[in-house]
């Protein structure tokens, strides 16, 4: 649906070609109206696109419960349109006005302690809330009553960042919602009860109002409560979405509906691969987090974002183009970084690159987060650079429209195996299943070889090689699927603490690793978490930290990759591989690191003949990511360093980069090349 968006917004500028659109979030009610007219200048200037605009626009747009005011949207629609820039259009839902709080406290959520979550900030809303169910979808109906037909209407933005702050809810309302989830999942409380093993510590329920969600409890919840709980949230919010979303699809068919993802760092409570078919199109929002992987980082939330759009383009809805104001440490980005960052989402599919916010705000909790308009203005570095990036995109048009190229190694990245493997009462509370995934990802960026992050909606045969760490929760069908994909050839690769309980968090008997077991050829009677700072030594000079397991071989055509060298388990396997038709199925029983990961990688990779496809000199220096469409294949070569790196070895029309005196194309510190090879 980003083709949609793009012949849309070609409507209200003219222009006649694709290409990748840019902007912001335009919060032109902060401003007085004499600076209207300015940012429309400097938006054509810096070479902006599309805006979103309304996103906390309720308390203006309503002043009042029967109170309307949308004279200064319209004029600013038209301001816009007038300067050839599409309008990503919220429905204004993101947080409620104070005459809404005031008149019903009832809709406030309620946390886990009991505390109500007061006004003051935003998102102070109850996703099961009929009462501000009610006054949403009024404002929505509203809102696309006004401006279905408004030229310069190019998408909607359903709320903003569903869940960032109100994805737990334990009130009443929450609590009678969660039954009629629940109910709806298991039909009966026999199979409720079994589910959630209530036999243990006295929990039998009789009847299905003694259910209430995970609140405060004297020791640790029912751990299948929990994780259903987590369900039952992420589902509750995916409802909101759709009941906004009908109204607009009723109203505007033509229009594409989007709401903004937060697909990074540590948010983890909404399931993204079950919304993405609820939306026309795939947007995201994405802010570095500075550390040693925070580019790694960065790769690996754009290219799972891809693997949830199934490798259509995207839309990057927010980015920052220097320092956020909501780290302990707010650093701004270093020279080329702007560039850099934005690119790097564009290589893994994104068609439209957009900023938190155009102009930065004089008032309020955000005012020292970057903006493309800095509090320095037109006159300065940051708004260069700006409108440095709109030219080069503008540049890159033929990219537009094209898929991400699927890759040969696809790493599994799995949501509820996220929240289960993370939750109390486990053998170690030290476990980061994110950070495993991103280790595996970073050892492949260093290696040089292309890989997808994937969920389990993928077509795991298209991946000669499947990473799945921490694959903790295994369904019986997965783990079928997972046997089928090795005995046709397909070559897995899982970790510690997976295939441990099936979808209900029981765990598979037998013994570790559960439902992977005989797949993999190996038994484990007991888990061995090590403490924080313990390690242990394997025989092929890596090291294991957080986890050990004592692994007996189980199987003749179990072969032994690696053995731990020090620790309780010394000489006993850490590191096996099976054989079995095709492929294979291998074991990694420790965490490894990035650095173990690199060692460890090529004997996994080469049974699947799997290579980098960079030159010997280019790998790990350089992320390689490939896009194809109608007009070709693009080359997107990024700089891992702040050196500077002369790319040989790989040829193509150069759409974006620069060549030293001879000519021979350079990468500055940070910067990114872009090739254009044939389609075919």
């Amino acid at each position: 649906m980003i083709s949609t968006l793009q012949s849309r917004r070609r409507g209200a500028d003219g222009d006649p070609a694709p290409r990748l659109a840019y902007g912001a979030d335009y919060n032109p009610e902060q401003w007085s109206r004499d600076v209207w007219e300015e940012d429309v200048r400097l938006m054509r200037e810096a070479g902006v696109t599309v805006v979103s605009v309304g996103i906390f626009s309720w308390a203006r747009i309503q002043p009042g419960p029967d109170t309307w005011d949308f004279g200064w949207l319209d004029e600013v629609m038209d301001l816009l349109h007038a300067g050839g820039i599409g309008v990503d259009l919220a429905t204004a839902t993101a947080s409620p006005p104070p005459w809404l709080t005031t008149a019903h406290p009832e809709i406030l959520p309620v946390t886990a302690n009991g505390e109500t979550v007061w006004p003051g900030a935003r998102q102070h809303w109850r996703p099961t809330s009929p009462v501000f169910r009610e006054h949403a979808l009024r404002l929505v109906r509203e809102m696309a009553n006004r401006y279905k037909d408004h030229p310069a209407l190019v998408a909607w933005h359903v709320s903003n960042e569903l869940g960032c702050h109100n994805i737990y809810d334990y009130s009443d309302d929450a609590a009678r919602a969660f039954r009629v989830w629940l109910r709806a999942r298991y039909g009966t409380l026999d199979a409720l009860n079994h589910a959630w093993g209530t036999a243990f510590w006295s929990q039998h329920y009789s009847d299905w109002e003694q259910i209430l969600p995970p609140r405060l409890a004297a020791s640790h919840p029912n751990p299948t409560q929990q994780l259903d709980f987590k369900r039952f949230s992420s589902d509750a919010l995916k409802e909101h979405l759709r009941a906004e979303r009908e109204i607009l699809r009723e109203l505007t068919p033509d229009v594409p509906v989007t709401t903004n993802f937060m697909v990074m760092g540590g948010t983890k409570g909404m399931n993204y691969p079950a919304w993405a078919d609820e939306i026309d199109f795939v947007s995201n929002d994405h802010y570095v987090h500075p550390g040693p992987q925070d580019r790694d980082e960065l790769s690996f939330s754009a290219n799972l974002v891809s693997g949830i759009a199934g490798g259509r383009p995207w839309f990057l809805m927010e980015h920052s183009t220097s320092a956020v104001n909501w780290q302990p440490v707010n650093v701004a980005k270093r020279p080329g970084d702007l560039a850099r960052d934005s690119l790097l989402h564009v290589a893994h599919g994104a068609d439209a690159v957009c900023f938190f916010q155009w102009r930065q705000s004089a008032a309020g909790a955000e005012k020292y987060h970057s903006a493309m308009v800095p509090h320095a203005g037109a006159d300065s570095d940051l708004f260069r650079a700006v409108t440095d990036l709109g030219a080069t995109l503008k540049a890159l048009a033929p990219v537009a429209g094209s898929e991400r190229e699927p890759a040969r190694v696809g790493v599994l990245f799995d949501w509820e195996s996220w929240w289960a493997s993370e939750q109390d009462s486990h053998p170690t509370s030290l476990l980061d299943y994110r950070q495993e995934a991103l280790d595996w990802y970073s050892a492949l960026l260093a290696l040089g070889i292309r890989a997808d992050l994937i969920t389990t909606r993928a077509d795991l045969a298209r991946y000669g090689l499947l990473i799945a760490p921490v694959l903790h929760v295994v369904p019986a069908e997965l783990a079928k699927e997972f046997t089928r994909y090795a005995e046709q050839g397909g070559h897995l690769v899982t970790t510690y603490f997976s295939g441990i309980v099936d979808e209900n968090d029981h765990v598979w008997l037998g013994g570790y690793p559960g439902a992977l077991r005989e797949l993999l050829g190996i038994r484990v009677e007991e888990f061995g978490p090590l403490l924080a700072g313990e390690s242990v030594e394997l025989d092929d000079a890596t090291t294991g930290t957080l986890w050990t397991d004592r692994v007996t071989v189980a199987d003749a055509d179990t072969q032994v990759l690696a053995r731990y060298r020090t620790g309780v388990h010394a000489g006993r396997p850490a590191v096996t591989r099976r054989s079995t038709g095709g492929g294979s199925a291998s074991y990694v029983s420790t965490r490894l690191g990035v650095d173990g990961l690199v060692s460890l990688l090529p004997r996994l990779l080469e049974p699947a003949g799997v290579h980098s496809e960079l030159p010997a000199d280019l790998r790990g220096r350089v992320e390689l990511t490939v896009r194809r469409g109608e007009t070709g294949r693009f080359l997107f070569v990024v700089n891992r360093t702040d050196d500077t790196v002369p790319v040989t070895g790989l040829d193509g029309e150069v759409l974006l980069g620069s060549a030293d005196a001879d000519g021979a194309l350079v990468l500055g510190p940070r910067e990114v090349a872009v090739l254009r090879r044939p389609a075919g």
